[in-house]
């Protein structure tokens, strides 16, 4: 391009105005801006280091941003509501009709999924009780089924996982107040078994959690203070009937070993009553024991 610029009516001087090299993910905004066109500015591209897209939009690297911020928004729950609003809605939906809540969208399920929801259903009145009931098929596999007093209404739980589906003398008991834990027992071809697993109401789904220290079946059970305790039972071996006992704590995700029972006891009935533990069962030699546990002191006291 040149630049004619007149110094007298019988002379002129000729400049040559050379465009600045612009970086190739540039546009042609950044050349001199005394270079007014596009088409003008394309005469002094020498190389491929240059901007050779005449038609790129200025703000292309804005759209590309732009597009990401978008993508970090968080959608709101209901369309037009605040969230504290589409919750107030969402939290009155039966619990009958909470699996199909989690297949409306990802941020549903992840509100299902996690404390606040149940937790404020709960502070404001609205939780609904379930009744859970184990069962056997003729085949000796057992499944799960929830019963809704409120809606007089059976639902299926997903299948037991596989270890579990055939397994004897085994644990059960809920835990946290949403989980429904099955612990231990006796698998028909391994033996005794220390696995856990635990079904949520949140994610309606079966997870694995911490195996027990000690492999056993036909053990007892409680919950006290949001703890599982687990004692006695039975296992293969020379020690057949078991004194040992154990605590899983939720809140650490762990079990540790508790007091051992005075004597060695396969519980057929137990209660819980005024923060102790009360179990009744046979010992070695079938003789009917009787033991109550004592969380705060860590000791087991024999009974009548």
């Amino acid at each position: 391009m040149e630049q004619t610029i007149e110094r007298s009516p019988n002379a002129h001087r000729v400049f040559r105005v050379q465009a600045p090299l612009v970086d190739s993910v540039s546009c042609y905004c950044k050349v001199d801006s005394g270079l007014k066109s596009v088409v003008g500015a394309r005469k002094f591209v020498p190389g491929s280091k240059l901007c050779i897209q005449p038609d790129i939009s200025p703000h292309a690297h804005k759209k590309k941003n732009s597009r990401r911020e978008r993508t970090r928004v968080k959608p709101p729950l209901l369309p037009g509501l605040p969230d504290d609003l589409a919750i107030a809605c969402l939290i009155r939906v039966p619990r009958a009709e909470h699996n199909k809540l989690r297949l409306v969208c990802k941020s549903w399920y992840k509100l299902l999924a996690g404390n606040f929801f149940y937790s404020l259903r709960k502070s404001l009145g609205m939780a609904e009780e379930w009744v859970y009931v184990i069962k056997r098929d003729r085949d000796g596999r057992i499944s799960w089924h929830a019963f809704d007093p409120s809606y007089q209404m059976w639902q299926p739980l997903p299948p037991v996982p596989v270890e579990y589906s055939s397994a004897l003398g085994f644990g059960s008991a809920v835990v946290s107040g949403s989980h429904l834990y099955l612990f231990g027992g006796k698998d028909p071809l391994k033996g005794s078994m220390r696995r856990v697993i635990f079904y949520s109401a949140r994610t309606n789904k079966w997870h694995r959690a911490p195996d027990m220290l000690r492999k056993r079946h036909f053990f007892g059970s409680c919950v006290i203070n949001n703890c599982l305790y687990v004692a006695g039972g039975e296992c293969e071996g020379i020690q057949r009937t078991l004194r040992s006992a154990e605590v899983y704590d939720p809140n650490r995700n762990r079990w540790s070993f508790v007091a051992d029972m005075s004597t060695a006891m396969v519980p057929f009935i137990g209660v819980v009553y005024d923060g102790k533990w009360y179990l009744k069962g046979l010992g070695s030699h079938r003789e009917v024991l009787s033991e109550a546990y004592i969380p705060e002191t860590n000791t087991w006291t024999t009974g009548p």
